[in-house]
């Protein structure tokens, strides 16, 4: 017997003659929506991200104010002329979301239209996200409720950063070293 089965069986016996017990699941699936792109703005933020919230008739030109000379990847989808196509060389990333989560400051990205590959989010030292205020949800619950579990998903929670045994914090070893967000309303 592997010692899989022996631990196996093991429950097995522990358990013989248990009662069935349902364990209730009611999880809050939705959560009040009031001030979540506030919140959202405000999470992002405390990930050490930079956070701009602008009307959609502005959105074009932070685009452009963000990016400045930057080199960056422009996915397939997104509605911007230009952009870079070799990850050697790019300076960065531009892309849109499937879904901002205001209480976590969490971006999903589900690489569908104008999003990128995977490689094209993670490989480039800057990314800049844009945000639709009706792409963001409350919490956890509603943002699985809009995503498709077969798609790849990308959960960003803030610039890639991680700690080395001493907690020196280190950034850039995942993914984008800086995250820059624009939130349009």
């Amino acid at each position: 017997m592997s010692a899989r089965e022996e631990i196996l069986a093991r429950i097995g016996r522990a358990v013989a003659g248990a009662a069935d017990i349902e364990i209730p699941r009611h999880y809050l699936q939705e959560r009040p929506a009031e001030n979540i792109v506030e919140l959202f703005a405000e999470r992002v933020d405390d990930y050490r991200a930079i956070v701009h919230v602008v009307p959609a008739a502005e959105l074009a030109g932070k685009i452009d104010e963000c990016l400045g000379e930057r080199r960056v990847i422009v996915p397939d989808g997104f509605d911007r002329a230009g952009g870079w196509d070799d990850l050697k060389t790019a300076d960065g990333v531009v892309t849109t979301c499937a879904v901002g989560i205001a209480e976590t400051g969490t971006i999903v990205l589900d690489h569908g239209p104008g999003q990128g590959t995977r490689a094209q989010t993670l490989v480039p030292d800057y990314h800049l996200c844009v945000v639709r205020a009706d792409q963001i949800v409350a919490g956890v619950p509603e943002a699985l409720a809009r995503l498709d579990p077969a798609r790849p998903l990308t959960w960003i929670s803030g610039p890639s950063a991680t700690s080395d045994i001493e907690l020196n914090r280190v950034e850039g070893v995942h993914g984008p070293r800086t995250l820059e967000v624009i939130i349009s309303t």
